[in-house]
């Protein structure tokens, strides 16, 4: 750990989460050490200008704190391949941002000594500076042990969300739900855009925009708790 207690951040994975959350850290103090190539490197440029585009094996190699973004299926194997190599360092945190995964598919790392935590944002990334803004009014869903939960937590806070805790065994539920929310909502967005491409209306999303979220902001809060229920639990 770097000087009161800033980080080296390593980024696997230069999707829409990655870079993002590379760049709130960052925003937060800690120092970034490299990233690994992506399909993108213009929009990453955009967010992470000048940072280093390096290995898997060399991100690991220069980093305390090292971010895993990639798709879901592919985490179990990329950690599992990075552990036969001999990658993981001790005392490193390994940190993953996927939905429906918790600490145990970092498990090939944990054994060579490094520390599992997985945090998740709940935001619908787009990938650029805009992400940033967002995640000052969002949550992360935060699992680690409890050794090092309060880091984990901490790590939250500093990308702009506010932590919650949730159980590694309620992961799979946790991604669950938020795979519905984002897939279900896109899905009938454009269903209904296209219906009124259909019925004339040329700019639909404009046309939507109030009437969604004025909805989406009635359903939330016709499933928030009462004031006597206290606040959810998500562990």
């Amino acid at each position: 750990m770097t000087r009161e207690g800033r980080l080296g951040v390593g980024v696997i994975g230069a999707g829409r989460v990655g870079p993002v959350v590379a760049a709130a850290l960052a925003g937060a103090g800690h120092a970034l050490t490299g990233i690994t190539p992506g399909s993108d490197d213009d929009r990453v440029d955009a967010i992470l200008p000048d940072l280093p585009r390096v290995s898997a094996e060399e991100v690991i190699r220069r980093s305390e704190l090292v971010v895993i973004a990639v798709p879901h299926d592919e985490l179990p194997g990329l950690v599992a391949g990075l552990a036969e190599l001999g990658a993981w360092q001790v005392g490193q945190i390994v940190m993953h941002t996927d939905a429906a995964h918790g600490i145990q598919v970092l498990a090939p790392a944990a054994s060579r000594g490094a520390i599992p935590i997985a945090i998740h944002p709940a935001i619908a990334f787009t990938g650029t500076s805009t992400d940033l803004r967002a995640l000052k009014d969002a949550y992360a869903a935060v699992t680690a042990p409890a050794a090092v939960l309060p880091i984990a937590q901490a790590l939250a806070v500093e990308m702009g969300c506010e932590p919650i805790v949730v159980a590694d065994a309620d992961r799979a539920a946790y991604g669950e739900a938020i795979s519905t929310a984002t897939a279900f909502s896109a899905s009938i967005v454009q269903q209904s855009a296209d219906l009124l491409r259909s019925a004339g209306i040329d700019d639909p999303s404009r046309y939507l925009s109030a009437l969604v979220h004025t909805t989406i902001d009635r359903a939330l809060s016709a499933s928030a708790p009462s004031l006597g229920d206290g606040p959810p639990v998500l562990s």
